[in-house]
């Protein structure tokens, strides 16, 4: 079904799809190292899951602080997923390499203009360490990831999927299927290190799935196999990640869930401070809730 769409704008989006899918594997965390640190216990001196998803939280209030894109905070996940699944990073240094994943990112997505300097970045994070300590870290992460910095990630996919499917809606129905809700999804599977675990295609699909599920949007059913089809992905894997996006989803929506501490940026900018910042940086929008890690 989707390989018959006609019009020049639908096979431009399915050229772009079949880019992506080629490309998707290429700069993606290690899952080995990933279940590592899923299956550490806290000792103080090594990664855990939990230190992981907190320092996932705090990256996402940095995006909506500063008005940032979702692009940004999810390629700034994919950076720091495939440093720490390479390397032994101990908690007292995540922050650094966390924030630098942060920069590499927004250099990479935003535009000059709104990137921030070094110095802000660190002041408004309220972190400890120097300009040249996450310099220094800069040169580190760049080393051990390749120097690719770009990566195909499940919200370029997200996107696609969305655009070549969203057509096929009327258009009362369409508002049933919006992208910010889908992003919002997919910023709350961030927040969790066993998403990462995912081909950016099958995380894609299956928060797509649960969204046409949730509201009932029947009419895409065919479409949404076509997909499912072309991505190759197998309904094995598509059933048990689609349940996994639900359970989070729900934990997401539940009382178990709390919002990135924003407040400490709203208060490290204040009075003077504030006035010294570009004023493109002191945005705070509505943080969403985000699920809190374990029990």
């Amino acid at each position: 079904m989707i390989d018959t769409l006609v019009t020049s704008e639908a096979q431009d989006l399915l050229h772009q799809l079949n880019s992506l899918l080629e490309q998707e594997l290429k700069c993606q965390p290690k899952a080995c190292g990933l279940r590592l640190i899923e299956t550490t216990h806290d000792n103080g001196l090594r990664m855990t899951a939990q230190l992981r998803d907190f320092e996932v939280k705090d990256l996402l209030s940095l995006t909506q602080f500063f008005g940032f894109n979702t692009e940004t905070f999810s390629l700034s996940v994919n950076l720091l997923d495939r440093f720490l699944a390479k390397m032994k990073v101990q908690p007292k240094h995540l922050g650094c390499v966390g924030l630098t994943c942060f920069y590499l990112a927004v250099k990479a997505t935003e535009e000059e203009r709104n990137v921030p300097l070094a110095t802000d970045l660190i002041r408004i994070s309220q972190y400890k360490f120097t300009v040249f300590d996450m310099m220094r870290m800069e040169k580190i992460v760049l080393e051990k990831l390749g120097w690719k910095v770009k990566a195909t990630t499940a919200l370029n996919l997200l996107h696609l999927y969305h655009s070549l499917i969203y057509a096929n809606l009327s258009s009362e129905r369409q508002k049933l299927f919006t992208l910010e809700r889908l992003e919002t999804n997919l910023k709350a599977c961030h927040c969790k290190i066993g998403f990462s675990k995912a081909k950016p295609s099958v995380l894609a699909l299956s928060i797509l799935a649960v969204e046409v599920q949730e509201q009932k949007l029947h009419e895409l059913t065919d479409m949404m196999g076509s997909l499912q089809k072309h991505s190759k992905i197998s309904s094995r894997d598509l059933f048990c990640w689609k349940e996994l996006v639900s359970k989070c989803l729900a934990e997401y929506s539940s009382s178990k869930c709390s919002k990135p501490n924003v407040q400490k940026l709203k208060w490290i900018v204040s009075g003077r401070t504030a006035r010294q910042l570009k004023h493109s940086y002191y945005k705070i929008a509505h943080l969403p809730t985000i699920p809190e890690t374990g029990s």
